[in-house]
């Protein structure tokens, strides 16, 4: 019986791992199982870090809102701001709050005034 090369599928699978995994360091670039592992973790990683991504955004988006209510100027918490807000259907969500309040903070504080005035009449 005559020897079979069999080269070039598992080449062309360990390749495309290793083109993956170039950018890692030492043995876990080199080495097939250890590439292997790595990948299925980075990719573990990457996607359970998409979430967390929002919800830091979201944390500090907040918190950026949060620390401009408060100062001079309005007159209450974040949790009132946005639940006036949706009261009066003016629907400006969380990140372009956030770029408001720090790029523009009269701006924020006369929305949050205007919509403290509505309240008490």
């Amino acid at each position: 019986m005559t020897r079979v090369r069999r080269g070039y599928t598992a080449r062309r699978r360990r390749t495309k791992i290793r083109l993956f995994a170039s950018t890692f360091r030492g043995a876990r670039s080199r080495l097939t199982r250890m590439t292997i592992q790595q990948k299925m973790r980075a990719l573990v990683s990457s996607r359970r870090d998409r979430g967390r991504q929002k919800r830091d955004f979201r944390r500090l988006w907040i918190t950026r809102i949060n620390a401009v209510t408060r100062e001079n100027g309005v007159f209450y918490s974040y949790s009132r701001l946005i639940h006036n807000l949706y009261k009066r259907q003016l629907l400006l969500n969380r990140k372009i709050l956030a770029q408001i309040a720090i790029s523009n903070k009269n701006c924020l504080y006369m929305i949050s005034n205007k919509i403290f005035k509505e309240i008490l009449k």
